[in-house]
């Protein structure tokens, strides 16, 4: 059986390797370190005693926080892909708006997610401009802390959206002008563009956005923090709030929520580069 390295894929991976490594390296130091405290054997007090409580004491909040973080990521994943997408469409078959839309899109990514998650809480709590604008001080919908983390899906949306269109120009921007041109002269709409072309040609790289932005929202703490509600609390506001109280006995408990979302994010993304070795197989 022959190796199906070429000898260019050796040399590039040797030429990551100081890079990578390190990383590696840090990683897994860091998740050892969290499972020995999960377990009480590297302790914050006292001495190590091997014990499971931080993951058995409260099984049911922790699988509500889980859900509760997978729900958010999913659907902020979802939309930040449909909305980058159409925005990528957008910029690809109107070139003299798009440059506009590009810009403006690009220009959303240098905000940190703190600062947008107090713009959307101004725009969206009641009380707020879009209250104000629409006249319903009594009907307005609890969209800041109320149920659903409404405020929090579009404050990850409106964020990610621009970074999934940027990453979608990035990867097909220079092939899939003259293939939409050729459509064009065999009388193909510009929706059938968008669909048979474009899309198809964008399907990895949305694959690939999807994964970071998965990841990302599953572990940021910022936005379901300051727009979401109390309870259900998401894995990275409950680890943040165990690893910070009074109570140092709660530590192990915050290194295990820490874990899960690890453990999730892991998940999804060797889900997505299993999907991706299907997807080229099959082309």
């Amino acid at each position: 059986m022959t190796s199906r390295m070429t000898p260019g894929t050796g040399h590039a991976a040797l030429l990551a390797l100081p890079a990578v490594l390190p990383i590696v390296v840090v990683l897994a130091v860091s998740l050892v370190a969290a499972a020995l405290q999960s377990l009480g054997l590297m302790p914050f007090i006292g001495p190590p005693q091997l014990s499971g409580d931080a993951w058995t004491g409260d099984v049911q909040t922790l699988v509500r926080s889980g859900l509760a973080s997978v729900y958010i990521a999913s659907i902020s994943t979802v939309l930040s892909l449909a909305v980058g997408f159409v925005l990528a469409a957008y910029v690809l078959t109107m070139p003299r708006m798009g440059r506009l839309v590009e810009t403006l899109s690009a220009a959303t990514i240098p905000i940190p997610h703190l600062i947008g998650a107090g713009a959307i809480g101004l725009l969206l709590s009641d009380s707020g401009f879009l209250d104000r604008l629409l006249g319903m001080p009594d009907s307005f919908p609890a969209l800041v802390a109320g149920p659903g983390f409404l405020a929090v899906i579009a404050e990850y949306a409106w964020k990610e959206s621009a970074f999934v269109a940027l990453v979608v120009l990035g990867s097909i921007s220079r092939s899939v002008g003259d293939l939409c041109d050729a459509a064009a002269t065999l009388g193909a709409t510009a929706g059938q563009r968008i669909l048979r072309v474009v899309l198809p040609l964008a399907v990895p790289s949305l694959a690939i956005s999807a994964v970071i932005v998965f990841v990302y929202t599953l572990g940021s703490y910022e936005a379901a923090w300051l727009l979401g509600p109390v309870s259900p609390e998401p894995l990275p506001v409950r680890a943040v709030r165990l690893f910070g109280s009074v109570d140092l006995a709660a530590r192990p408990q915050a290194m295990a929520t820490a874990l899960v979302t690890v453990a999730v994010s892991a998940v999804a993304i060797l889900a997505v580069v299993f999907l991706l070795r299907r997807f080229r197989s099959l082309r």
